[in-house]
């Protein structure tokens, strides 16, 4: 059973048709996992914000922000102008004490609303190398990703992140 997110969208939330659980108030489940299981439900609390950079020449550059501590570092014509960059952060919740995986893109374009171009890649999580749902079946995380301007143009860059997390 895989779940998928969309950043974008701030909550996925499943659960069972009322009628089934009625049937069965002590079981999981929405008809897509095996019964008994309780499905895996994703939340991004925040999204990736890089706050405000400037561009400053024509070759572009990169910004990096680490999912730990949430640094910013930039290289190229990519300048840092301060502000506050914000990891994104998320709760998966499912069964308690189950190794679960969670996978983020390789890359992911973003665009402006005039047309421009970038993209995140490399993108970094604080989970540990094999996550596992704690005792009430919660794990938290935060990521980060490094943003990509191939040119020297400037803008409000969106795109949506897909995260898909399943059970080990």
């Amino acid at each position: 059973m895989v779940r998928t997110l969309v950043l974008g969208a701030a909550l996925l939330v499943l659960g069972a048709p009322a009628q089934a659980q009625e049937s069965c108030r002590l079981c999981y489940g929405d008809g897509s996992s095996a019964p008994g299981q309780r499905p895996l439900t994703i939340e991004i609390w925040t999204d990736l914000n890089f706050s405000k950079l400037a561009v400053t020449g024509r070759s572009g550059g990169t910004a990096e922000l680490a999912a730990t501590g949430g640094e910013k570092r930039t290289t190229g014509d990519l300048v840092d102008l301060g502000g506050i960059s914000v990891t994104g952060h998320g709760k998966i919740t499912g069964v308690p004490l189950r190794a679960v995986r969670i996978d983020l893109p390789d890359q992911v374009e973003m665009t402006t609303p005039d047309g421009g171009r970038a993209s995140l890649a490399q993108f970094t999580t604080d989970l540990p190398p094999h996550p596992m749902l704690d005792a009430n079946g919660e794990l938290e995380f935060s990521f980060g990703a490094r943003l990509i301007l191939s040119g020297g143009r400037g803008g409000n860059y969106r795109g949506r992140i897909p995260i898909s997390v399943d059970y080990n």
